[in-house]
């Protein structure tokens, strides 16, 4: 499941409150049937968590990291030992396994903590970001793992980030505003019932823009003399294309996209993934 929602919509308070690091005012979490607030112990057991900020201690080495993870977590010698193997040769960092995290890239040290937090084999993997600041192949392979163990592990994996085409390869969306939940469902049935789609079209003469003008005077100027024009169902492109259609040049239609669901649903668009972006990318980059 993602979890998305504009800055200040109670994303990060959700997950703490998940995770344990703070107490609900009203209500309760729970996580794998535990009462996360009255059995925080047990429910940690089932919760595996990647924090936005890196988290590793860059004087160990990866392994040393993972050791340290397995004794917090109760594994006896041979269950570390046999889970530190497995880990490193899923996030394809084995031969790494002795070499300081400080000389760790960004993309190195996220799958490093992302099989710190697969390394005592939780029921639910809690990611907060898990790809900001990364470049497209890194972001593909932790991908790539995730849904491996998601598979060989019947892992569930919730997860907020601000990659539209990362919301849009999970089984369910949930859409938070203002510390409360707005819609949730697979994205499908969302772009069907809040999505729009986007009229791209070339008009054949002045004449003909200005009857499109007139008829949506809230089209958008694109470039040229192409319009843009904004549609929520099948049957108003439908009688956009039986009045206008053969008065086209050109004419694209862009499929409703969780962008668009976004929008209807909170009146902002994710333009912020791109401020956290730079930001986090920046600081990796620092790091690095």
């Amino acid at each position: 499941m993602a979890l998305l929602g504009p800055n200040g919509a109670g994303k990060s308070t959700l997950l703490n409150i998940l995770c344990g690091l703070i107490r609900p005012d009203a209500g309760r979490a729970i996580v794998a049937g535990v009462d996360v607030s009255k059995h925080s112990s047990e429910a940690r057991q089932n919760i595996g968590v990647v924090f936005q900020d890196d988290s590793l201690d860059d004087r160990l080495s990866a392994w040393e990291n993972l050791e340290f993870h397995g004794l917090v977590y109760g594994m006896d010698k041979p269950s570390r030992a046999r889970r530190i193997d497995e880990v490193l040769a899923l996030v394809e960092l084995s031969e790494w396994a002795e070499n300081p995290v400080r000389t760790f890239s960004g993309g190195m040290k996220r799958r490093l903590e992302i099989a710190r937090a697969l390394m005592h084999e939780p029921r639910i993997l809690i990611l907060d970001e898990p790809t900001v600041g990364l470049d497209a192949q890194t972001r593909a392979k932790i991908w790539s793992y995730l849904n491996q163990q998601r598979r060989e592990r019947d892992l569930s994996v919730f997860v907020t980030t601000h990659y539209i085409e990362e919301a849009e390869s999970c089984e369910a969306i949930c859409v938070i505003d203002h510390g409360k939940v707005q819609v949730q469902g697979p994205p499908a049935d969302l772009k069907a019932r809040y999505g729009t789609s986007l009229i791209r079209c070339l008009p054949r003469s002045p004449e003909v823009r200005q009857k499109l003008l007139e008829k949506y005077p809230e089209a958008q100027r694109l470039s040229g003399d192409r319009l843009g024009i904004v549609v929520r169902d099948q049957a108003m492109i439908d009688a956009f294309l039986s009045e206008f259609g053969s008065s086209l040049k050109e004419i694209l239609i862009d499929e409703p996209s969780l962008e668009t669901v976004f929008l209807a649903i909170t009146g902002r668009e994710m333009r912020e993934r791109d401020e956290v972006n730079s930001k986090a990318r920046g600081k990796r980059n620092k790091r690095i």
